[in-house]
């Protein structure tokens, strides 16, 4: 085992893990934190993506030593005081039918429109590739994504007239 410091949404952690662990394993059994998601285990499915750095990677198969001294986002970090937008626009979309492989879905999304604030829909299909929904619900994850695009362009706009 070895001390590893790890900023997980936003708050500073000091965990005494095999630094071969997949950082899934320590945000869900040490830090906690179960809304990432196991799916395959093989880093193909998505379920169970956070952000680096503010870049998605799959923690399935990240081990936490890759994440020393850096900053990991989870599903339960990207909210404030509301839910994020990519987050409403699910709700208000209905994207969910399962839910299981949702906060994955989520993160990719807002790392999408991180990178892209008006992505077309061969950018969101392109960047959204690497999920997988058993349920089929691609059309309302793309129509969530581009609410979500929208709303965090007027947010930006706002913020620019004000």
């Amino acid at each position: 085992m070895t001390m590893i410091t790890l900023t997980i949404n936003g708050e500073t952690r000091q965990l005494d893990v095999d630094p071969s662990t997949p950082i899934l394993w320590v945000l869900r059994e040490q830090a906690g934190l179960s809304g990432t998601k196991f799916g395959c285990g093989i880093a193909q499915c998505g379920a169970c993506i956070v952000h680096l750095n503010g870049n998605p990677i799959r923690s399935c198969v990240t081990p936490v030593a890759a994440a020393a001294n850096q900053a990991v986002t989870t599903i339960e970090g990207i909210a404030g005081a509301r839910p994020h937008p990519v987050q409403q626009a699910w709700i208000d979309e209905q994207v969910p039918q399962c839910g299981y492989c949702q906060s994955g879905q989520i993160m990719s999304a807002v790392a999408l429109l991180d990178a892209n604030p008006d992505p077309s829909d061969e950018d969101i299909d392109l960047a959204m590739s690497g999920n997988i929904c058993r349920c089929g619900t691609y059309p309302r994850i793309r129509r969530g994504i581009k609410r979500a695009a929208a709303h965090l362009r007027a947010l930006q706009e706002d913020s620019s007239n004000g």
